[in-house]
């Protein structure tokens, strides 16, 4: 059985970093992929660019989105990842810092499935990367795409 996988698309490598530790700490051992930016992940989910040739059937179980990223923002990615027919059902899950409301409504309209705002507080961020990565890796059931 393949490993399932989470897509974190964050461009701050603390946050990455940050996010990665609070799966571990809450013993969610998935394969974290990190995409530094929106090209980067569209790349990984297409299997292309510097993921050429990598197995594009094996799909993440969530994309963990990021909205300010450099050259392909979050929402763009977004936005291509709903047009692929092959990616089109991937669960994905906005997790940034941005409140502002514009973002929220633009998000929901593009096919996010959850908006989550990224606790300054270390403790909080925790237990909200522990609930998002229990409910997206064990609880939920994601369809089954053949490529």
């Amino acid at each position: 059985m393949e490993q399932k996988i989470i897509l974190l698309v964050e461009d701050n490598p603390d946050d990455a970093d940050l996010t990665i530790r609070a799966f571990k700490k809450n013993n969610i051992s998935n394969t974290v992929i990190v995409a530094k930016d929106g090209v980067e992940a569209l790349d990984y989910l297409h299997g292309t660019g510097m993921y050429a040739g990598r197995d594009a059937k094996n799909l993440p179980v969530v994309v963990l989105l990021d909205l300010k990223l450099p050259k392909i923002n979050g929402l763009e990615v977004l936005r291509g990842i709903r047009q692929d027919e092959f990616t089109k059902l991937i669960p994905v899950v906005i997790l940034t810092s941005s409140s502002e409301q514009k973002d929220v409504i633009e998000g929901y309209k593009l096919g996010a499935n959850s908006y989550v705002r990224k606790p300054v507080d270390f403790e909080q961020f925790v237990e909200a990367v522990k609930l998002l990565g229990l409910y997206w890796t064990l609880w939920n059931e994601p369809p089954h795409m053949n490529k």
